[in-house]
């Protein structure tokens, strides 16, 4: 999966929680949310400030999709909120390829 077409299915499934996301596609969509967040951050924060808001959801959505493709749910992307170890934990999960059988 491309970098374009990454971007264009995380923004078609804005809100899809369903289904399973690849490594490509979720590591493609959090690179462009930091380039446009550095850059808009560097024009206005208001402006990065509404952006972050704007993909908060496609985010969440696209984190949960990353989980079922390794076989877990999406409620676990909460264990990010534990410091430190918890943001550890989920990059360790976001980098393992997807797993098969699976129930997503």
């Amino acid at each position: 999966m491309t970098f374009v077409e990454s971007i264009s299915t995380c923004f078609s499934k804005y809100a899809d929680f369903n289904g399973r996301a690849e490594r490509p596609e979720f590591w493609w969509w959090v690179l462009f949310v930091f380039l446009v967040n550095v850059i808009t951050g560097m024009i206005s924060p208001l402006i990065s400030t509404l952006f972050s808001l704007a993909t908060l959801l496609p985010c969440i959505a696209v984190t949960a999709r990353r989980l079922h493709d390794i076989n877990r749910s999406g409620w676990w992307q909460l264990i990010g909120l534990i410091p430190v170890i918890g943001l550890l934990v989920m990059i360790y999960w976001c980098v393992q390829e997807g797993k098969e059988p699976n129930e997503y």
